[in-house]
């Protein structure tokens, strides 16, 4: 992973995170650099170049004296193609020490420390420092203090930090104490008591692999598998093949990740898709893309940024993804994480307001699936360097730094996180998850305590692999007292309901749990969240109506919530099979349509009950006695049902829940009163009526 860490006169210059494509040839196959990949993940948040840095040292290296071959690595170098650039700058140091010039010792070891190649960066920076010590930046500094911790050589990168932050200019007396500080943290963590046992994966290629992400019984992660017999597109950066996403069946005994596959192709496109999330129902996934439509898309300096993609599945089908609201074409978006509940999504960026290279942010989804405004997750969690590749579960967050004190380039680290409190107690995972290369993308199931993580320490495959890891020491996980108990009743007798069906929902109506109640018709559901709403929805079979109620847990509590069901006789008459409501005739005057006084109290009954059932939907159906015309009864009833749905809508029931409102004349008469024998006005008053069909429940 480029581990590139660089601060100039309070500047950051390096080209870190976001991807820059280079299309100047458009008939060439793209190569692309490193030993570890990730650069699509972190490649570049500015422009200027290292050659543009110290250009006094420029006296001694005219470019009309430069030989030919430092000439072609300036070039590739510029366009951020470090890995041949890296392969001409040796070559070019190799044939002559006449090249030994501030400029090609610099870019020899930034080009290698782009590439992660710790080692090659260290003995040219070494070599500049050796010549140019006094010559060099805070910039140049760090670098060479990382590729010390890099090649595991501690004691001297804690003496070139001291040097780096008095090249900051920063108070001698406080730049000692932070120092003093860091080195006994980092002294600590190189002695902390191994807590991890790790393995490399037989899924891992020469290139890279990493980002895992539990899917169901599978895992999907980021891989630059050559699986191609033709020409493979490459990437510049790094010269390995474009990353796409692939699915494997986990092992759950040896955790090996088996019988890998590409992801959908309505996903994985011709340039880099990686870091992938999904939501807690394995519905809708997020990912990360370049910016691209029918090309790559670049903004005015010509960056090819990073952008969020998110997709559902229908049918079993992924559909064409599409971007998240706060992606920009002005700054990268990328490393997606969502919260166990789906509601908050955890993100990298470097848009503005970011508090060092790269931030974590944290959007809310809405239950419409829109997002809040962007927070970043603020000076606890986030520093002037990078924070990359997020994970949470329900206690825990995981994240991979530069910039808290660690081994050597990027590290796993750990935040408890509270609702009230927010994120406290930044740890270091401490070896074997950290090395003094780059350790990230860590994910736990919180329950097994396994997972994996990616790294391109020594030792592997490739360039980055995935690792799986098992806690030798398992954390104590907290008690979990949150519950929601009650007992189901009838509710006209209060007669205890076994055997009712309740399900547990979250605030999506998701269902979580479902438990059939006991003899003694209580339940209970366990474990479940602090201070969260849920919602139960009981059934107590096809007498019963349902009942749907929303209840929230508190911290450490149980809840016990009472459910009376009722039934469906109480306010339901069948027939001829037909299920009509049980309220009074809704009656008019003869001839008339509007509403009565007495018939508006009887719909305010039929509202109440709608609102009890929210489900409920009904027909209206309306009659006339049989006096006039048939043709003009027709038209009447039409009136007389139209004036009732609109009663029903005016006290707020939607309109939708009325599926029809129909008038059929005198063709339904209650009675003989056909107009053949003679009727009281009470009995053809009973014909002048509205009547309710139960069309869904």
């Amino acid at each position: 992973m480029e581990d590139i860490n660089s601060k100039f006169d309070n500047t950051y210059k390096d080209n870190v995170w976001i991807l820059k494509i280079d299309n100047s040839e458009p008939n060439r196959a793209l190569a692309v650099n490193n030993s570890s990949i990730k650069p699509v993940l972190e490649n570049a948040m500015s422009t200027e170049t290292t050659e543009n840095i110290i250009l006094e040292k420029e006296v001694s290296e005219k470019s009309a004296n430069k030989d030919k071959l430092v000439k072609r690595a300036d070039e590739y170098f510029n366009k951020m193609w470090y890995a041949e650039a890296a392969k001409l700058y040796e070559m070019a140091l190799n044939k002559s020490q006449d090249n030994y010039g501030y400029q090609v010792l610099q870019k020899a070891g930034d080009a290698h420390y782009f590439n992660t190649n710790m080692e090659q960066a260290y003995k040219w920076y070494n070599i500049l420092y050796e010549n140019y010590s006094d010559e060099m930046s805070a910039d140049n500094i760090f670098k060479y203090a990382h590729s010390l911790k890099g090649t595991g050589n501690y004691a001297r990168s804690k003496k070139l930090m001291r040097l780096y932050n008095k090249r900051l200019k920063a108070s001698s007396e406080l730049a000692s104490a932070f120092n003093q500080q860091r080195e006994i943290e980092l002294d600590n963590i190189l002695n902390t008591e191994k807590k991890f046992d790790i393995k490399n994966l037989k899924i891992n290629s020469e290139n890279s692999e990493f980002s895992p992400m539990f899917f169901g019984e599978d895992v999907v992660f980021a891989s630059a598998i050559d699986s191609s017999v033709f020409n493979t597109r490459r990437y510049k950066w790094n010269n390995q093949p474009y990353l796409d996403l692939y699915v494997s069946k986990l092992n759950e005994e040896s955790q090996e990740l088996k019988n890998a596959v590409k992801f959908s192709k309505k996903v994985n496109t011709k340039y880099h898709e990686a870091s992938v999330a999904f939501s807690p129902d394995n519905e809708t996934m997020y990912f990360t893309r370049n910016n691209y439509g029918k090309k790559l898309k670049r903004d005015k300096k010509g960056i090819n940024h990073l952008k969020i993609y998110r997709s559902k599945k229908v049918d079993g089908e992924w559909l064409e993804a599409t971007e998240v609201s706060f992606n920009s074409d002005a700054y990268s978006t990328g490393h997606p994480a969502i919260s166990s509940d789906g509601k908050k999504m955890y993100f990298v960026s470097d848009m503005p307001g970011s508090l060092g290279e790269t931030d974590i942010f944290v959007v809310d989804i809405n239950e419409d699936g829109s997002f809040s405004k962007p927070r970043n997750l603020g000076p606890e969690i986030n520093t002037e360097q990078k924070e990359m590749f997020p994970f949470i579960n329900n206690k825990k967050f995981y994240f991979s730094s530069d910039g808290h004190i660690g081994l050597g380039g990027l590290d796993v680290f750990e935040a408890s996180f509270d609702a009230e409190k927010g994120f406290t107690e930044v740890q270091n995972l401490g070896k074997p998850i950290n090395s003094n290369k780059d350790d990230f993308s860590y994910i736990e199931d919180e329950e097994t305590q396994k997972g994996y993580f990616a790294s391109n320490r020594d030792g592997g495959k490739g360039d980055d692999d995935i690792y799986s890891f098992k806690r030798l020491i398992l954390e104590e996980i907290p008690e979990n007292k949150n519950a929601i108990a009650g007992v189901v009743t009838e509710l006209i007798t209060g007669d205890l309901m076994p055997k009712a069906m309740v399900e547990l929902l979250d605030e999506n109506n998701i269902k979580l749990k479902e438990v059939e109640t006991a003899e003694d018709g209580s339940f209970i559901f366990e474990d479940l969240d602090s201070n969260t709403r849920y919602t139960l929805r009981t059934t107590g079979g096809d007498t019963y109506f349902e009942d749907e109620r929303e209840t929230a847990t508190e911290d450490n509590t149980t809840v016990n919530v009472e459910v009376k069901l009722r039934k469906l006789q109480e306010i339901i008459t069948v027939e001829n099979g037909i299920r009509k409501l049980k309220t009074e005739m809704i009656h008019f005057n003869f001839d008339k349509s509007y509403i009565r006084p007495d018939a508006a109290n009887e719909l305010d009954k039929l509202v109440e009950v709608m609102n009890e059932y929210p489900d409920m939907v009904i027909k209206v159906e309306s009659h006339t006695d049989s006096r006039g015309s048939a043709v003009y009864n027709k038209y009447l009833s039409g009136k007389r049902a139209e004036s009732t749905r609109d009663y029903i809508i005016s006290k707020g029931i939607a309109p939708e829940r009325i599926q029809s409102a129909t008038g059929y004349g005198e063709e339904r008469l209650l009675n003989g009163c056909d107009g053949s024998v003679a009727c009281t006005e009470q009995n053809h008053y009973l014909n002048r009526r509205s009547e309710f069909i139960i069309v869904e429940m």
